[in-house]
């Protein structure tokens, strides 16, 4: 976003717009003209409504080339500097769907207003002080979020909890950093400097950092979930495994092999992590056109996946086909073999867990197994969580100081000590947002959802 227009008047819908869902819709101006294309578009029902701020008005939206009603509203004030943004912000509350909505918005933008872009409410709060950059980013996380957890997460970034904590480790590397740049200039008129406290205090620092990162990972399963490929010979119950998750009917099941052609894909929250689950064609030679791209399909997803299930049939035992399926599973990525149909099967011995799709034995059992063998397990003991954003730079701050302390190491003087010091301060900065460009605040709340 270009900051010298930031004095103009921006508008969207600030709710999720959809054909025939939705009882509410709201759309969002903010800027200099918001009250006056509020005033221009608006008519209160009745004569003895004021316009005070943060006060609801009751009335229409009118055409004001035309006269046509357009709208039943609601009409909510919140003059500057007393809003999100800080500027005066004009919301209209309407009623939802899809034409009601976008022919009032077309209004507002025809009465002044410029279409917001994605983020630009957020990023007005953040460029006019009323939030941090972590706070406006615990907002997005907030409402992305695919999960309880994930949500409790959010919320806790939007006390501050992170801007706290990065702020505090910053602080400590700039008080580090003023006492080493005192002696690069004046140390003749300084008493002598303990480098060994200060590769101390940079060590904790780094070690803080690492540990945030660590955390950062965990929480990364939580925002953005697993994806996990159930592969298996035709007809062992992959559908209806999936079906049995997923607690709906996605798949088709049927006891002819091949009966799924395509990727059928089912969105779970196991233990507060969400898992994507892909029900994959039955791998096999086959001479069917359509069952071979459905095969094809399951082989990508196999590659893109972050875990594999290995279904085999209990009843069957295990077999030479599910040992080649196990051979497909690239190196590396993580597996767990499952053997299904344990109600048909009692006491038959194979490999892995043993369940039962149809009656729903071990599946408790199974999604455990599947958070452990990701590592996804420990994520409740979470108390500030890093975006991905913020946990590549916490990590590149924490190269910065261990560079830093090879410079100590190898008795460098204190100015070498600076040059990573300096850097790990700017990578905190640009968390925090005391220290970003403009291109990447643009790039940062252009992943917001527009509205926001």
């Amino acid at each position: 976003m270009n900051l010298a227009a930031a004095g103009d008047t921006i508008a969207a819908v600030a709710t999720a717009v959809a054909a025939g869902e939705g009882s509410v819709a709201i759309v969002r101006l903010s800027g200099p003209e918001a009250e006056a294309i509020g005033r221009r578009l608006f008519r209160p029902a009745g004569r003895r409504q004021a316009w005070d701020s943060h006060r609801v008005l009751y009335g229409h939206v009118h055409d004001p080339a035309s006269g046509e009603c357009i709208d039943e509203v609601l009409l909510l004030l919140m003059r500057a500097p007393r809003s999100f943004t800080r500027e005066t912000v004009v919301e209209f509350h309407g009623h939802g769907g899809v034409v009601a909505v976008q022919r009032l918005l077309e209004l507002v933008l025809a009465a002044g207003a410029r279409r917001a872009l994605p983020g630009e409410f957020s990023q007005r709060a953040f460029l006019n002080g009323r939030l941090d950059l972590t706070r406006a980013e615990a907002l997005s996380d907030l409402v992305t979020a695919r999960s309880r957890r994930a949500a409790q997460l959010a919320v806790a970034g939007l006390d501050g909890g992170l801007q706290r904590r990065i702020a505090a480790l910053r602080e400590q590397l700039l008080d580090q950093l003023a006492e080493l740049e005192a002696r690069v200039d004046f140390e003749e008129n300084l008493p002598a400097l303990d480098g060994a406290a200060v590769g101390a205090a940079l060590a904790a620092v780094a070690a803080a950092l690492r540990q945030l990162v660590t955390d950062g990972d965990r929480s990364l399963l939580l925002r953005e979930g697993l994806r996990v490929a159930i592969i298996g010979r035709p007809n062992v119950g992959k559908s209806s495994l999936l079906n049995a998750l997923s607690r709906s009917e996605r798949a088709i099941v049927a006891d002819l092999p091949g009966t799924t052609r395509d990727l059928v894909d089912s969105a779970v929250v196991i233990e507060g992590v969400p898992v994507t689950l892909l029900d994959t064609a039955g791998i096999r030679s086959t001479d069917d056109p359509v069952e071979r791209l459905g095969i094809a399909r399951s082989r990508e997803a196999l590659a893109s996946a972050d875990a594999v299930l290995l279904l085999h049939d209990l009843s069957e035992g295990w077999t030479a086909a599910d040992e080649a399926l196990r051979a497909e599973v690239p190196e590396g990525l993580p597996l767990l073999v499952v053997g299904n149909k344990a109600d048909q099967a009692p006491g038959a011995a194979g490999q892995g867990l043993a369940i039962s799709a149809r009656d729903g034995l071990g599946l408790t059992a199974l999604g455990r197994a599947l958070l452990t063998c990701c590592g996804a397990t420990d994520t409740g003991n979470l108390a500030l969580a890093l975006n991905r954003r913020q946990r590549d730079l916490a990590a590149a701050a924490a190269a910065a100081l261990d560079r830093s302390l090879g410079a100590a190491d190898e008795g460098l003087p204190w100015d070498f000590w600076t040059i990573d010091l300096r850097e790990a301060i700017r990578l905190l900065g640009e968390i925090t947002g005391d220290e970003i460009s403009e291109a990447m605040l643009d790039r940062v709340f252009s992943r917001f959802c527009i509205g926001k």
